[in-house]
């Protein structure tokens, strides 16, 4: 091979991989025997996307999610490489480091849900940065790729390969920097020099400690995501007394936060202006074309098209422009699963509410006209009967965001063993179709106050398991609670005392015979420091919500717990809120 007198130089040395991948060690294994001492080689890989960083998924709803984001995108992948060589002169350890990163941009084809949990299920995705392994089934869901394949993979060989030649040829000394260490460790504790090198207030900062959690001092991984962002390359560069000072990276990330209001505001006119209705047909329609038919510049429509084809809306081709399947589904207004409601209540009441966050979190906030159950305004603000237009695009929107949290709630679960669920409190009936949608035997009741009841018409999905769905009017802290094997909270209600709560589960409790099953959904925070990223949805939401108790996941399974329930099984909170689901214990 042609690459054979490069790595040939590690023959006869000690090579410590730095690393637990096993396709690290399947990449250089492959490359060349390599034997004995003296070069440690430390990698990592993370997948990066719309300025996020996805680490392992921890579980398939974790999965989902990370590539549900993936889907239809092109996302870069970046492996770190610290190559540190180490040689000894009169028991003296001198050693060489050299440090990169390589990126290789991945596009992924638009991905249906089927294919998505088809993949999901095969256990593929759970060790694999990104929730993907190319070089396994995952490649099914790669488009293209740009730069080295083998990078996405865990390990860019090919740049390794002239790191090393210059490792070993270096043009310049100060493309190497040589750290003297007054003696010889052991020859074992080679694979372990990078603890001996943290404590050293030296020149070597490129050790990536394998065994360093995601996020912690040491690990790659963690110091791009406290920037945001992965190095540039090139970024050490020398002071004037010939130190090597590593500059840090672009903040890229933070400034994606900065400008989010920006990106929103251009998908909300785009809904407004119904760009995607205009292109839901298919056929791709120049700039000019669609500035007509929605009575705007040409020159302003056309930047605002490129805005939606940098976000993954709308594709580019010589043609013109037209939906991506993302758009296509959730971004055409009379789509089954369209979110376009949502998105013209976001741009009215939710805009207003976060534009005046500050006065909010000083005063606290006060019921917002037209506002969905428990969505507030601001001190101030005059409440009144909202006009049936606004309310009307209010339910749209809390029923759209019911349908997905549903959605993955009815699936969150086995809920096989039981054959009848109460929910007490409708959420429109969106989770009860979801339900009996995804239960095939699954009878299930709705127990809400009439007012609730009137509104689940105007929602009900037209054919599907509708006939399994009894709607029965009723107050759930009062009135008797129907027969079930399965009872459901959509939501503990902030403002709710703990003994009202605890009255409630009580009475639960008591109809609920053992074996069957109480679930608590949307608990909106998770107690998991780990999964402070995935919920920031849910933690959003609450900043403009009534003052009250924000229920923990840990404090649902508590809940239960202190009411007869166990074989506790939870539903993490991510880009939705969390459940739990306990079984009733015998007495």
């Amino acid at each position: 091979m042609a690459l054979c007198p490069v790595i040939g130089k590690l023959l006869h040395k000690r090579v410590v991989l730095a690393s637990a991948s096993p396709r690290r060690q399947e990449i250089l294994s492959n490359a060349k025997d390599l034997r004995t001492p003296d070069v440690v080689i430390g990698a990592d890989t993370i997948v990066a996307v719309d300025g996020l960083v996805l680490e392992k998924p921890v579980d398939k709803q974790d999965a989902y999610h990370m590539l549900s984001r993936l889907s239809g995108k092109e996302h870069s992948v970046f492996t770190g490489v610290a190559i540190v060589h180490c040689t000894t002169a009169d028991r003296l350890l001198e050693t060489q480091v050299s440090e990169f990163y390589e990126e290789t941009r991945v596009t992924f084809s638009e991905l249906s849900e089927d294919l998505l949990w088809e993949y999901i299920h095969s256990g593929e995705p759970m060790d694999k940065a990104g929730g993907y392994g190319i070089q396994s089934l995952g490649g099914m869901l790669v488009e293209s790729v740009r730069g080295d394949f083998l990078n996405v993979v865990g390990f860019p060989l090919n740049r390794f390969c002239k790191q090393l030649a210059e490792l070993y040829y270096p043009p310049r000394g100060q493309d190497v920097r040589r750290v003297k260490h007054d003696s010889i460790p052991p020859v074992d504790s080679f694979e372990t020099l990078g603890d001996l090198d943290a404590g050293d207030p030296g020149p070597v900062q490129s050790h990536v400690d394998p065994g360093a959690g995601p996020g912690s001092p040491g690990s790659l991984r963690g110091e791009l995501e406290a920037e945001g962002d992965p190095p540039a390359r090139g970024s050490s560069e020398a002071s004037c007394n010939g130190a090597v000072e590593a500059q840090p990276p672009f903040p890229a990330g933070l400034l994606d936060l900065i400008d989010g209001f920006k990106v929103s505001k251009a998908l909300f006119t785009a809904c407004r202006l119904k760009v995607f209705d205009l292109l839901s047909d298919g056929a791709p329609r120049g700039a000019a074309d669609v500035a007509r038919a929605v009575d705007a510049s040409v020159c302003g429509t056309r930047r605002l098209l490129e805005v939606c084809v940098a976000l993954g809306l709308l594709r580019k081709t010589e043609q013109g422009y037209r939906n991506t399947e993302l758009a296509g589904r959730h971004l055409v207004s009379g789509g089954a699963r369209s979110l376009h409601g949502l998105i013209l209540h976001s741009d009215q009441g939710t805009w207003d509410l976060f534009s005046h966050l500050e006065r909010t979190l000083r005063e606290g906030p006060r019921p917002h006209r037209g506002a969905p159950g428990g969505q507030q305004g601001q001190p101030g603000d005059q409440v009144g009967p909202p006009c049936r237009e606004t309310q009307l695009q209010a339910l749209k929107a809390a029923h759209t965001l019911s349908s997905l949290t549903a959605r993955r709630l009815a699936s969150a679960f086995d809920l096989s063993r039981f054959s009848s669920a109460c929910l007490l409190g409708g959420c429109r009936g969106a989770l009860a179709w979801e339900l009996a949608r995804e239960c095939p035997r699954l009878e299930v009741t709705v127990l809400d106050v009439p007012d609730e009841l009137e509104q689940v018409s105007c929602f009900q999905p037209q054919g599907g398991p509708t006939a399994r769905v009894s709607l029965v009017p009723g107050d759930p802290s009062r009135d008797a609670l129907p027969a079930a094997d399965l009872y459901i909270l959509p939501r503990l209600p902030p403002d709710w005392p703990d003994d009202k709560v605890h009255q409630l589960l009580r009475r639960v409790a008591g109809c609920c015979r053992p074996g069957g099953g109480l679930l608590l959904a949307e608990v909106a925070l998770d107690e998991d420091p780990g999964a402070a990223r995935r919920g920031l949805r849910p933690k959003l939401d609450l900043l403009v919500q009534t003052p009250g108790r924000d229920w923990t996941l840990g404090e649902g399974r508590r809940l239960l717990e202190q009411h007869g329930f166990g074989d506790m099984q939870v539903a993490p909170a991510g880009d939705f809120p969390g459940a739990v689901l306990g079984i009733r214990m015998r007495p």
